[in-house]
C-alpha cells in the first residue's frame, strides 16, 4: 500500500479513537462546553476530509478519470468496485458532511450531531478496510 494512503489511514484511525472517547454525554457537553463542541467537530472534520482525501489519492494511483466533485470521488471508487457501490452511494454523503462542517459550523444541530453522525463512525473504519484491502488485492 502506497505510504501517503497508509499515513491518512493511521490519522483517521487515530481521530476515531478520540471521538470515541468524545461520545458519553454528547448530548450535555455540546451544549454547555464549546471546547468540547470545538474538538468534536474538529475531529468529525478531520475525519471526513482525510476519508475523502484517500479516495482522491485512490483515483490518481489507480489513473480513474477524475471525479468533479468530492461526492464523485467516492461514487467514482463504487463505480470502479474499490468499493462495493451499494456502500459508496450512501458513503459519498460524507462529502456533504464534510462542506456542511467547513462551511456552516454555526447551524450545527447537535442532536443531529449526538445522534446520527456519531453513531455512523463505524461507516468509516468500514471504507477504510474495504481501501485497504482492494490495495493489497491490486
Amino acid at each position: 500500500m502506497l505510504p501517503k494512503i497508509e499515513d491518512k489511514i493511521k490519522s483517521i484511525r487515530k481521530d476515531l479513537a478520540l471521538l470515541d472517547r468524545l461520545k458519553p454525554d454528547c448530548h450535555k457537553k455540546f451544549v454547555s462546553d464549546e471546547i468540547y463542541q470545538g474538538a468534536l467537530l474538529h475531529y468529525l472534520y478531520r475525519v471526513s476530509d482525510n476519508s475523502i482525501s484517500i479516495a482522491e489519492m485512490v483515483i490518481k494511483y489507480k489513473d480513474l478519470p477524475r471525479a468533479k466533485s468530492y461526492y464523485d470521488s467516492i461514487d467514482l471508487l463504487g463505480e470502479y468496485r474499490v468499493i462495493p457501490p451499494d456502500f459508496a452511494y450512501n458513503f459519498a454523503k460524507i462529502a456533504s458532511f464534510r462542506n456542511f462542517l467547513a462551511h456552516h459550523y454555526e447551524n450545527i444541530d447537535y442532536k443531529m450531531i449526538c445522534e446520527n453522525t456519531l453513531d455512523k463512525l463505524s461507516d468509516i473504519e468500514q471504507y477504510l478496510q474495504y481501501i485497504q484491502k482492494y490495495l493489497e488485492q491490486n
